[in-house]
């Protein structure tokens, strides 16, 4: 995988702007994964990836990107092949196939 060396990187911290809108103060990075991983995959840098992966380990992060209601066509190829993830697993690809075949019917 991409980020193996990511446990070589336990001080990275996943940059606050990439949550500007929550107060950080109290902020349930638990409850907030799905969030937090969705933010990092679209705005992240190397040191928020290592971040993620530290804090939630790697098939914690996986299970939250599969959650993701909606990724753009880039990213969602991005997290398929670096997480080595099938497309058909993805909650925004279940759900965009939903769409089109409600319209298309």
């Amino acid at each position: 995988m991409f980020f193996d060396n990511y446990n070589q990187h336990k001080d990275a911290k996943v940059r606050p702007s990439l949550l500007w809108e929550y107060d950080m103060e109290g902020f349930d990075w638990q409850e907030m994964r799905t969030v937090v991983v969705q933010r990092v995959i679209e705005r992240g840098r190397m040191d928020d990836f290592y971040a993620i992966l530290n804090m939630y380990g790697l098939e914690g992060v996986k299970i939250a990107i599969k959650e993701i209601p909606y990724l753009n066509p880039k990213d969602k190829a991005f997290v398929c092949n670096i997480f080595e993830i099938k497309k058909e697993e993805l909650k925004c690809y279940i759900k965009k196939q939903f769409s089109h075949q409600h319209w298309n019917s």
